[in-house]
């Protein structure tokens, strides 16, 4: 059996029918695709044992046998081909029988070329998506510290992160709940000159606000009833090296003056204190919330916004970092499963598509959380639509429903427009028949990173 890892879009085309195969092959060309082309089912079978292919296309009548009869072939000894129909006489028996046999597709012969095109364009993209997921590591990971991602959004994350940590300045990082924003700080710190120093979080939503001070600057003893003893804060601890401050949009106004304050001096004093003490300290702050917002609303102060937004890194939501999510699915599945000493369970192509199609409003972290109560819960080698949670399976199917609104459907028609041509806004321009100019005024619109 042939083992030569397959290159990215080649495809047979097979059909007894040597007009239809010049056609297909001059439009399948003119697309960009490797296309080879053979007359019979016996040349197919032969081809395949000495080429590598991503797709066949077949017609169903053949000299030998049939096509249904070269579907089942593939099926059972080429796990990782996919499968298109065409035929002369469409029919829903027609279809059933193809499908049960392993195809993908099944089109009419005197379809339009982009009914063609829009059905390999489809078939590879499920192939691509299931080749992902079923492949062990993780491509593109942030050295050691868990941030995986090949999609152009995470490929500016990187850069952002690394440029944060060739300087040791404030820096905000910035995204919705459940996006990593602890791991990119831990990033910025891991790859900075203070490294070798101390990294410490701080969770400001999770602490009392009449705790966070001594938290935060330590007390001496005596301060305040029960200070038995003197304790340092979570600044003189990590002196030389970073505090992470999550949740920085949750503390008060008072609290905001003293923040500013050890910005501007780079001075803490502790509860019950005369005298107040140097540290060298970076501070990397991180919020879920609208700071800007919150600043006309008097909840924030201006001043500080600016004090710790010297570097601003926006890290973007699960729904905008396409394929990233099969990346995610493998990386988790291998690593819970490995966990519990059982093999990671393969998706199908339809779970794949409703865990895809999900907004994922808890983002990484609500994917964690999925992926390991299926694998804990499942005891089969592979999950189905119908193993997903009841809810993501709705919400797949009310994302096509009536409820989305003009902008929604624009923003998500031009992000996977830009998916499918490798983030190329010539090519988008074109398929979206607009100009450049217009296309980049959208982006900005809607937020789209390419």
């Amino acid at each position: 059996m042939y083992s030569e890892p397959v290159q990215k879009n080649q495809i047979l085309v097979v059909d007894h029918n040597g007009a239809t195969l010049d056609v297909l092959k001059r439009n399948l060309v003119s697309k960009g695709y490797a296309v080879y082309s053979v007359q019979s089912a016996n040349d197919a079978v032969n081809t395949l044992e000495t080429m590598a292919v991503n797709l066949v296309i077949t017609g169903m009548s053949m000299p030998e046998y049939r096509g249904v009869d070269l579907l089942r072939h593939i099926k059972e000894n080429y796990r990782d081909v996919e499968t298109i129909v065409i035929t002369d006489n469409p029919s829903i028996e027609g279809a059933v029988e193809s499908v049960k046999a392993g195809a993908g597709e099944y089109i009419p012969r005197a379809g339009a070329e982009s009914e063609l095109f829009a059905a390999v364009e489809r078939t590879l993209d499920k192939q691509n998506m299931h080749r992902t997921v079923s492949t062990p590591g993780a491509p593109e990971a942030f050295p050691a510290y868990g941030i995986l991602g090949e999609s152009s959004a995470m490929r500016a994350l990187y850069k952002s992160v690394r440029k944060a940590a060739s300087v040791s300045v404030t820096t905000l990082i910035t995204g919705e709940s459940g996006t990593g924003k602890e791991l990119v700080a831990r990033a910025i710190h891991y790859h900075s000159k203070r490294a070798s120093k101390p990294f410490i979080p701080v969770n400001c939503g999770g602490i009392p606000e009449t705790l966070l001070e001594s938290e935060l600057f330590g007390y001496v003893k005596g301060a305040f009833t029960g200070a038995n003893e003197s304790r340092a804060g979570f600044f003189q601890t990590a002196d030389g090296g970073t505090i992470f401050l999550d949740e920085i949009g949750e503390t008060s106004l008072a609290m905001q003056v003293k923040l500013l304050r050890v910005l501007q001096d780079k001075q803490v004093r502790m509860i019950g204190d005369s005298h107040a003490r140097l540290v060298d300290v970076r501070i990397i702050a991180a919020t879920n919330k609208d700071l800007k917002a919150q600043i006309s609303k008097g909840m924030f102060r201006e001043d500080l916004y600016f004090r710790i937004n010297v570097i601003g890194i926006e890290i973007p939501p699960l729904r905008e970092r396409g394929n990233d999510i099969f990346l995610l699915i493998n990386h988790f599945s291998s690593k819970f499963a490995q966990e519990i000493g059982k093999t990671a369970p393969r998706f199908s192509d339809k779970a794949l598509e409703v865990l895809r199609g999900y907004r994922w409003p808890g983002n990484v972290r609500e994917l964690e959380n999925v992926i390991q109560r299926i694998v804990l819960m499942s005891e089969d080698e592979s999950i189905d639509a119908p193993d997903l949670p009841s809810l993501m399976r709705f919400s797949a199917l009310r994302s096509n429903g009536c409820e989305r609104t003009l902008a929604d459907v624009e923003a998500e028609y031009i992000r996977h427009v830009l998916i499918k041509v490798s983030g190329n806004k010539t090519r988008a321009s074109e398929i979206l028949q607009i100009d450049r100019k217009t296309l980049r005024e959208k982006l900005k619109k809607h937020k789209l990173n390419t």
